[in-house]
């Protein structure tokens, strides 16, 4: 009998053994000062100027938890648990949403890749890999009002593993409505999107597509009477970006373009189609110290506008986890055009509903400069 207790207690520990798994709790604290000159004042007649302290302008403050248990034979289980907040106020997102940017359970294998199933930041998120500024608050996203940043609920996503240089990444996220793209019972349309990239020691390319649906209609757009959404939350993204890397220097050029379906009478002003360029470079002067400059440009068709985000910044590494930003941007824009430095909502700017929007007054400018700091664990 004692034999056989002991060689059950000697397999049981070749099992635990086997199946090792680990848990990480890991984290992201941003905060600066920030100055921006060219806000709308309250009736949206005029220009003023603000100082505030600002979480999340280098990048989005966040803390979260992941784990993996080895399955054997190559196989591997994940979780990811991630959220969002404000080092200025501690406030954590809104809408009751405790993980709102990854809540992802899934499994690996070496071999043919890593599927996972719950919510991730959506594959248009992909662009970060080649925004010189990383997709700061004064970047590629301001000038598409936020569109690159968004989450997306109801996913499944597969990353396949590298095979001669090339990757492949998907995302499929269910409507959830009893229509299949959305009809107005749940608060996303149906979105997905198809990723491939090559990389080598020279230069890496990206083509992307993804397709975010209107929730209310399952259209690619919104036909709403007045509404000015448009691309800037709906609609096709077709996506091509380079980095190449020259020593200390590397190079980034992109194109980015976003086309709507299913609206009708669309008022002048309101654009249905954007194209965004950008180009930068950013110089890594030693490995502590990084200098970088970028040029960011979009139109908006329809009487949209263009507009042109010139920036210079850098950063200044203390140690592994701690660095010192700085950033130096101006917004111009044409006659018909507000875009701002910073995300912000379609329409005109000042005291609205939905609250203060900080777009220019069109055809105005606006000029800003923060300077940070940054702690990961």
């Amino acid at each position: 009998m004692k034999k056989a207790l002991l060689a059950a207690a000697l397999m049981s520990a070749g099992v635990i053994a086997h199946a090792q798994s680990s848990v990480t709790l890991y984290g992201r604290l941003d905060a600066g000062v920030e100055y921006i000159s060219g806000l709308p004042n309250a009736n949206y007649n005029g220009s003023t100027s603000r100082w505030r302290l600002e979480s999340g302008d280098w990048g989005t403050s966040l803390w979260g938890m992941k784990g993996v248990e080895d399955l054997g034979g190559g196989n591997k289980a994940l979780f990811q648990l991630e959220g969002s907040f404000s080092t200025a106020t501690g406030a954590g997102p809104g809408g009751g949403e405790l993980f709102n940017r990854w809540a992802t359970v899934g499994m690996s294998n070496d071999q043919f890749g890593t599927l996972l199933l719950g919510r991730e930041l959506f594959i248009s998120n992909g662009v970060w890999d080649f925004d010189p500024f990383g997709q700061s608050n004064w970047s590629s996203a301001s000038l598409v009002r936020g569109r690159n940043w968004p989450q997306s609920s109801n996913n499944v996503s597969y990353q396949s593993p590298k095979l001669y240089g090339f990757d492949v990444y998907g995302q499929y996220s269910l409507s959830n409505s009893t229509s299949w793209n959305g009809n107005g019972t749940t608060p996303q349309g149906r979105e997905d999107g198809l990723q491939l990239t090559y990389t080598n020691s020279l230069f890496q390319v990206r083509g992307l597509y993804d397709e975010i649906r209107n929730p209310t209609t399952g259209t690619l757009g919104d036909p709403s009477a007045g509404s000015v959404a448009g691309p800037f939350s709906f609609g096709r993204e077709y996506f091509g970006g380079v980095n190449v890397f020259l020593g200390q220097f590397k190079i980034q050029a992109v194109y980015q373009g976003v086309r709507t379906s299913g609206e009708t009478n669309v008022p002048f002003g309101t654009p249905t189609t954007t194209d965004q360029e950008w180009g930068g470079v950013t110089w890594q002067a030693t490995p502590a110290a990084a200098l970088i400059a970028a040029v960011y440009h979009v139109n908006a068709n329809n009487g949209g506008g263009n507009g042109t985000i010139y920036t210079i910044g850098g950063s200044y590494n203390l140690s592994k986890r701690t660095l010192l930003d700085i950033q130096v941007a101006t917004a111009r824009n044409s006659k018909t055009a507000n875009f701002g430095l910073d995300a912000n909502n379609p329409g005109p700017g000042g005291d609205t509903s939905a609250g203060y929007n900080e777009n220019p007054l069109q055809g105005h400018s606006q000029t800003g400069v923060y300077a940070g700091i940054q702690h990961s664990f």
